[in-house]
């Protein structure tokens, strides 16, 4: 993913499986409904549905919502699958899953 995003940004991740038909009302609804967060705040919500090949991300840029979307090609999502959980990740962890990697990488 080539966009750049702010230093300071906040990335979370909503665990387990969001239905992909929702747009930015319902991404947005499930961020201040199920995990009492803020969407107009500095942060990356990101979601993923049952096939875990895709995903979504919904930003607030100070005057309107930015909803990416991104489908793999090939591969899956290594994706947290704790439902009704979301998890604050760091920008390595986005990076490592964007890329098709674990965001819980372990040393061996």
């Amino acid at each position: 993913m080539k966009i750049k995003f702010p230093d300071d940004i906040r990335i979370y991740i909503a665990c387990g499986k969001t239905d992909m038909r929702k747009s930015i009302d319902g991404l947005a609804a499930i961020v201040v409904q199920n995990f009492n967060l803020d969407p107009f705040e500095n942060a990356l919500f990101l979601f993923c549905g049952t096939k875990k090949d895709r995903m979504k991300a919904l930003y607030w840029e100070g005057d309107g919502f930015l909803l990416l979307y991104k489908r793999l090609e090939d591969g899956i999502f290594q994706w947290p699958r704790t439902a009704e959980e979301v998890r604050e990740i760091t920008p390595q962890q986005f990076r490592w899953l964007i890329e098709g990697l674990s965001i819980d990488q372990k040393m061996v």
